[in-house]
């Protein structure tokens, strides 16, 4: 079924709908497109352009595999920041216990294309998509799906919607502990937990598996505040253990690690005792996929544990000089509808002309328009208008979300794979 649904996005038309790919194309399946094996520089694909690095993806995908496997962490690495599901199979089959999601459509479409395993971090009190959830788990036995609860509240909306959907199996939850006061979504205290706990103990339909959280939100998050913050959601299920909460379990789950603190959640993981049942450590950690040149380059753990390997900027997206106003002044045809910007600009990393690639020296993107990206240039900067300047991208999530089609690229530009996305 899996390699069924994902055969079938080969065989969708190429057209219109895919920016940047080669207008010639046009009618070509995307098997027939690949197959051709097209070089990215010189097969009409147009500008702007986003390309996957198909090394660098590779590295990546065997990086975290690798740092879970040496940890004895199961990973369930966060799907909303690709929304592919050829990335998802990759993950799986590098070892991935299932894929971390975070509302109702991502986890639909993750169904769509066979994963088995879903952990929805975030709290779920639509009746449309308990339904939907409840359905699911009926239908199929092997499916496991776990979500947040964070409120009493939440916890009745669950019972009452999933009561009304006439669920035969109960949905497996675990109590989120929030990070801190003024930071996002969780319980506040120990006690408010509890009594989430009990309310979950109650409802017919719910059944409690573990608790959760991410320590990204820790506020100040330094290596002393998020290990604290780890051991206190450590404490929280030693506690619930030894309140018999977790009777009857086949394993307890303890989850967290989102992609700049894995290094603490793998400390303080190793720390956590024998309970009544074994414990899914389950790590989230979602950009490393394509990592970046910005955000998590500064942010990642690698640069706290180097010995324990590193990450690639997988990604980067070709403009094209349209503009040459002044020597001090450029502009490329990629703007705000083609590259993230929500926490960095993208940063210039090399040009090309005539078949060959240098690096960007002088040039920084000072801004972003629309679809035109501002460029401030110095003397070495030797741009000329129909030159192609490769960007380097900040923040993962809100790069994979502007193209529904990435080509996947080898180093000398041929074009092996694309990947489609779902947002």
């Amino acid at each position: 079924m899996v390699l069924d649904a994902l055969a079938r996005l080969t065989e969708e038309r190429v057209d219109h709908r895919f920016k940047g790919l080669p207008p010639d194309a046009a009618g070509l399946t995307v098997g027939e497109l690949a197959a051709q094996r097209r070089n990215l520089f010189t097969g009409g694909f147009t500008t702007p352009m986003l390309a996957l690095s198909a090394e660098r993806l590779e590295h990546n995908l065997a990086a975290l595999e690798t740092y879970a496997e040496r940890h004895g962490l199961a990973f369930a690495p966060h799907g909303k920041t690709s929304m592919a599901p050829q990335l998802f199979q990759r993950q799986i089959e590098r070892g991935a216990w299932g894929i971390t999601l975070a509302v109702p459509h991502q986890a639909r479409v993750a169904r769509a294309y066979g994963i088995r395993r879903i952990f929805l971090a975030n709290e779920l009190v639509d009746a449309a998509a308990l339904r939907w959830v409840a359905a699911e788990q009926d239908a199929d036995p092997a499916f496991r799906f776990v979500c947040y609860v964070d409120s009493v509240r939440g916890v009745e909306l669950m019972d009452a919607a999933l009561t009304a959907s006439g669920a035969s199996r109960p949905v497996d939850v675990v109590v989120e502990l929030g990070a801190g006061e003024g930071a996002r979504t969780g319980v506040r205290t120990e006690a408010e937990c509890a009594a989430v706990a009990d309310a979950v103990a109650g409802a017919r339909t719910l059944r409690l598996v573990g608790v959760a959280g991410y320590e990204g939100e820790v506020p100040g998050a330094d290596p002393e505040r998020v290990r604290a913050w780890l051991r206190r959601l450590v404490a929280l299920a030693v506690e619930f253990d030894k309140a018999g909460r977790f009777a009857g379990l086949d394993e307890i789950v303890v989850s967290a690690g989102g992609s700049a603190w894995f290094d603490a959640v793998a400390d303080v993981f190793a720390e956590v005792p024998e309970l009544s049942a074994p414990v899914l450590k389950l790590l989230r950690s979602g950009a490393y996929v394509s990592h970046d040149d910005g955000h998590y380059e500064r942010l990642t753990p690698f640069n706290r544990v180097p010995r324990e390997g590193g990450l690639e900027p997988a990604f980067r997206l070709w403009t094209q000089v349209v503009s040459r106003p002044s020597a001090q002044q450029a502009f490329t045809n990629a703007g705000k509808r083609d590259a993230a910007y929500d926490l960095d600009l993208p940063v210039a990393k090399v040009v090309r002309r005539d078949g060959a690639e240098r690096p960007a020296t002088g040039i920084e993107v000072t801004g972003l328009s629309d679809q035109h990206a501002w460029l401030r240039t110095s003397a070495e900067a030797g741009l000329e208008v129909g030159d192609w300047v490769g960007l380097g991208l900040s923040h993962p999530c809100t790069s994979f979300d502007k193209w529904v089609l990435i080509p996947v690229a080898e180093a000398d530009g041929t074009v092996v794979d694309y990947v489609r996305t779902f947002f």
